[in-house]
């Protein structure tokens, strides 16, 4: 489990294809990394499978691939890193999984005062789980949803998070990663809202 609160930017400095998925290798700066180790990659929970002093590869499956945008990533882009949050940690953002939900597209970057306001395109299915005020990840990164109308959520962006971030980069059309807050899939469960399974009381 991740709480959406971004340690840092790494770098892809390694993509290695083949026919089962995509290798990444990417360049960090956290004190250690572990064989095992579950990281958030832009808000992608991915399992260290070889590291080095100031790296780790990660495998991409087909399953990856197909349902987020780092099967285009290539070397030299900077991704969102989180590593799990530990069983003693402080929980500063929301429950984040790491299991996106789809890929959202930039729409508008402004820039209001020190802020900055993203609206981002959602994929029509993610709607009914987004509400104002409520918890989104984005890139990995715990927001606060700022408007929401049909189609379209924004958020604000502090200049920390701005600077901290692969944010600073983001222009329209660009894909962004959500997962939506899992309290709300939980609760359409709960009341049979997906239609498929009964409630069990």
């Amino acid at each position: 489990m991740f709480t959406g609160i971004v340690e840092e930017t790494g770098e892809v400095v390694g993509v290695d294809v083949t026919e089962a998925g995509r290798r990444l290798r990417i360049r960090h700066g956290f004190d250690a990394v572990e064989g095992g180790q579950s990281i958030s990659v832009s808000g992608v929970c991915l399992t260290v499978e070889a590291h080095a002093n100031d790296w780790f590869e990660v495998f991409l499956a087909s399953e990856t691939v197909a349902k987020t945008y780092l099967g285009m990533v290539e070397v030299g882009d900077a991704v969102n890193l989180e590593r799990a949050m530990p069983a003693d940690g402080r929980f500063d953002g929301h429950v984040v999984q790491g299991h996106v939900d789809g890929v959202a597209t930039v729409e508008a970057v402004d820039r209001v005062g020190d802020d900055w306001w993203f609206e981002f395109a959602l994929p029509p299915e993610l709607g009914r789980y987004v509400v104002s005020k409520g918890s989104i990840a984005l890139d990995g990164i715990s927001l606060t949803v700022a408007e929401r109308d049909s189609e379209t959520v924004t958020v604000a962006i502090i200049p920390t998070t701005y600077d901290l971030t692969t944010l600073s980069a983001k222009e329209p059309g660009d894909p962004i990663h959500v997962e939506v807050d899992v309290i709300a899939k939980y609760v359409e469960r709960l009341v049979g809202g997906d239609g498929d399974d009964p409630v069990y009381a």
